[in-house]
């Protein structure tokens, strides 16, 4: 039989954690619910590119019948994915300069010393950066749908998971990077450092094999390894509703990774803040 006092204190446990989640979650998505403007500059980048880029390279970059797709398709509808990914990918650097800021600020200095383990602290911080992506990546595909932009509904409930997922990886991707960036002032250099080259290394824009038929064999091995390339893949495979068990394990894998370093680096015994002396 359980200890009564331990079955007392799971309940207590529980309900603590849950008040620790809504604060950490509902003061980002608080303060995004807040700033509509923020929404609008999120969705202004990829649509720019659905409207713009999609139409003067309609012709240029001519998709052939590769996997998941079973015939010819607009180049519009094989940018989706990527565009996607690009939400993700930015709203977790940005993810990453909260947390910077609130470094400087002193608010995370106060959130790790809470009475919680930290590890509770940085999953929520993760979760609230996940939840915000996957909204801004809804409101895309709603926004793609009514652009003309064709999905078949019963594979769209099955890609939200994988959106959740893609958004969890890059997240957790931001998360680590917060970890080695010190100051907002280099923040922005290290966000292209970051978000420049996975993107443009990656199937995102244009099929794989285009850069191994033109010679590129190092770009091609290294958008293979890309963890951007796996997040982009398993949202295309996914939209037509496929599943790539392969990008689907790089995701899964990449976030526990990425958060165990997260983990580590806020760790007071060994990262940044017993470096800093912070506690």
């Amino acid at each position: 039989m359980k200890d009564p006092a331990m079955m007392t204190a799971e309940p207590g446990l529980t309900l603590h954690l849950l008040r620790a989640a809504r604060a950490v979650i509902g003061r980002e998505v608080g303060k995004f619910m807040r700033q509509p403007a923020r929404l609008g500059s999120a969705l202004v980048r990829p649509l720019l590119w659905l409207l713009v880029f999609a139409a003067g390279f309609h012709n240029v970059f001519g998709v052939a019948i590769i996997p998941p797709y079973e015939t010819y398709i607009e180049y519009r509808v094989y940018m989706v994915p990527g565009l996607l990914g690009m939400i993700a990918l930015f709203n977790g650097m940005q993810s990453s300069l909260s947390l910077v800021y609130d470094r400087e600020m002193g608010m995370m200095r106060l959130l790790l010393t809470a009475p919680l383990p930290r590890g509770w602290l940085l999953a929520f911080k993760l979760l609230a950066g996940t939840t915000l992506s996957w909204l801004q990546m809804l409101a895309f595909l709603l926004i793609a749908a009514l652009l003309g932009v064709e999905f078949e509904p019963r594979h769209l409930l099955a890609t939200l998971p994988v959106l959740l997922l893609a958004a969890a990886l890059l997240a957790a991707l931001g998360l680590m990077l917060s970890v080695h960036v010190r100051q907002l002032e280099n923040f922005a250099g290290a966000m292209n450092f970051v978000i420049f080259p996975l993107f443009f290394i990656s199937p995102a824009l244009y099929p794989l094999w285009k850069l191994e038929e033109a010679g590129a064999h190092l770009l091609h091995a290294l958008a293979r390894f890309n963890p951007f390339s796996h997040a982009v893949e398993a949202i295309r495979f996914a939209l037509c509703g496929q599943v790539n068990v392969t990008s689907l394990g790089v995701l899964a894998a990449g976030t526990a990774l990425c958060f165990a370093l997260a983990l580590r680096g806020y760790d007071p015994q060994r990262g940044w803040m017993r470096q800093r002396g912070a506690v």
